[in-house]
């Protein structure tokens, strides 16, 4: 007998994308951690800002990363906006040079 009060799991439920034999919370867990990533690089190449002059470039980059991610999530205004960052640090980087 089921508990008519227990909520479903999202991951139980999730369907299977055709023809890549993954389902979606797969793709989606792969997708958050490039996430991660693209955030946590940005704030550490950000707190080393004022010591390396390269990390202005990495910031740049991670920023491009964060915009990547965002388009790719289906969050557009945020890859907009980190598009904007990324390029806003890159001109830094070039001005300080």
């Amino acid at each position: 007998m089921t508990n008519p009060f227990e909520i479903p799991s999202p991951r139980s439920t999730a369907p299977a994308w055709s023809g890549s034999g993954k389902d979606r919370r797969d793709v989606l867990d792969a997708l958050t951690l490039f996430g991660l990533f693209a955030v946590a690089a940005m704030l550490l190449f950000y707190t080393m800002e004022d010591r390396y002059r390269w990390s202005i470039l990495a910031f740049a980059a991670a920023c491009a990363l964060g915009s990547a991610y965002g388009f790719l999530q289906g969050a557009w205004p945020f890859g907009v906006i980190e598009a904007i960052w990324s390029l806003v640090a890159a001109r830094r980087w070039w001005r300080k040079g």
